[in-house]
């Protein structure tokens, strides 16, 4: 599930977002080998019912009353029914501000036109591609996040459809 507010779902069916951290917590020895995903794995990716255009087996298509929680959110949609599905290429540990500039243009960082500068949305820009990432994962995971530089797992992964 990719952050809507911030457009993060968007980026990655554009193929701009490539990458994702996910955060592993304090308990870093204990949780090593827990990783959500796998290598190799195929995740659907969640968007509400109102935003997937209409196709067989689509909740538009049925009466099914169950299915109606997720026409206005994700968190209630039937994976078996999202059209589009990312394959995880890559799993790893890392500290959260071992990031490299490269890997935060895959996070979904853009480059703006205007000064050459960097962001996530529309609403400002930064003089890097670290400082938009730190600002946008603060924006994500609560304030502070960046700051406390937790361990995380970082995905690599492609969109398949």
């Amino acid at each position: 599930m990719f952050n809507d507010k911030y457009g993060l779902t968007q980026a990655v069916l554009e193929g701009r977002k490539t990458m994702t951290r996910r955060i592993i917590g304090s308990y870093y020895n204990e949780v090593l080998g827990m990783s959500r995903y796998a290598k190799g794995e195929v995740v659907a990716i969640a968007q509400a019912y109102k935003d997937v255009p209409p196709y067989k087996g689509h909740p538009r298509y049925s009466n099914h009353r169950d299915l109606s929680a997720g026409w206005n959110n994700k968190m209630f949609v039937k994976a078996d029914l999202m059209p589009h599905h990312i394959k995880i290429t890559n799993v790893r540990v890392e500290r959260l501000q071992d990031i490299s500039d490269e890997d935060c243009m895959k996070e979904g960082i853009k480059r703006c036109n205007l000064n050459k500068k960097f962001a996530f949305d529309d609403k400002r820009a930064y003089n890097t591609a670290r400082e938009a990432f730190a600002a946008l994962i603060d924006k994500i995971s609560g304030k502070g996040t960046w700051d406390s530089n937790p361990w995380v797992f970082v995905y690599d992964f492609k969109l398949i459809d």
